[in-house]
């Protein structure tokens, strides 16, 4: 059975670490940091282009040669306000303390161009409805491809109602086929309202030679290699999940599956 599904592994400091060699893939990398008032996270990137995405909390940063000073003012994720985030390039190191109870999530994928370092958001996020029905959600694009600040990195919050699906209708981008399809690694680091909750992950492919139905906690991990990926929240439970997607071309070109082509046409 593929393992797919990544629990924490701590409730302070580095809480996920996921690299291409642990993956089994080759482009996305994503760590988690708990920290509390004090706490230190350091990282140096070395050829990964990196994007900090600060998940709930306040926390002073330095990195590529800058002070970027204290950064992040949601509280909690289910605020939906627009993250604050740094993109460092390939080559840079970065350390962050924390001002107060903080999550820090390190999205990373091969980098290449040295581009510069940036803020991104609050300023220039605004949260974007998706979907009909019971298949609405509401997106934060941090970095997605009309952005042209990085190398490889996809990345994108996403709030699911209570009772809705989402990543649905099921679609897949695992074929290296633009402009029909793109190859893109994805991860989805899965949220909760209330804590207590759950949801559901499905990861499937077409043939069925993969076919895993997971239910994800607050705080976990799902690995997409390959295949459709959608999510269900339950009533009563509101799912939030940060998407990190990389692959061998920039753009994110997917194919549904069969079973619900006829919903992607008639939504169209």
């Amino acid at each position: 059975m593929p393992d797919l599904l990544k629990k924490p592994f701590g409730a302070r400091g580095k809480t996920h670490e996921i690299t291409p060699a642990s993956a089994g893939w080759r482009y996305v990398g994503f760590s988690l940091y708990h920290l509390k008032p004090g706490d230190k996270a350091a990282e140096v990137a070395n050829d990964r282009e990196v994007m900090l995405v600060m998940v709930e909390g306040k926390a002073h940063i330095k990195g590529a040669g800058q002070d970027w000073g204290v950064l992040g003012d949601r509280m909690n994720v289910f605020e939906k306000t627009p993250p604050h985030c740094l993109y460092m390039p390939n080559g840079s190191d970065w350390d962050a303390v924390a001002e107060t109870d903080c999550v820090l999530a390190v999205c990373s994928a091969p980098g290449k161009s040295g581009h510069e370092a940036r803020r991104i958001g609050p300023d220039g996020i605004t949260l974007t409805e998706r979907g009909k029905g019971n298949n609405t959600r509401h997106i934060n694009n941090i970095a997605m491809e009309n952005e042209d600040f990085c190398d490889s990195l996809l990345v994108t919050e996403v709030f699911t109602p209570a009772g809705h699906w989402s990543s649905y209708p099921s679609h897949r981008h695992d074929e290296d086929d633009y402009p029909r399809i793109t190859y893109l690694e994805e991860t989805y680091y899965h949220r909760l309202n209330p804590a207590d909750g759950f949801g559901i992950q499905r990861v499937y492919t077409d043939d069925g030679q993969l076919d895993e139905t997971m239910a994800v906690s607050d705080g976990d991990v799902v690995l997409v290699p390959r295949g459709h990926h959608p999510c269900g929240a339950p009533y009563g439970f509101e799912m939030y999940y940060l998407n990190v997607m990389a692959g061998p071309l920039r753009k994110w070109r997917f194919i549904p599956a069969p079973e619900v082509d006829w919903i992607m046409k008639r939504d169209a």
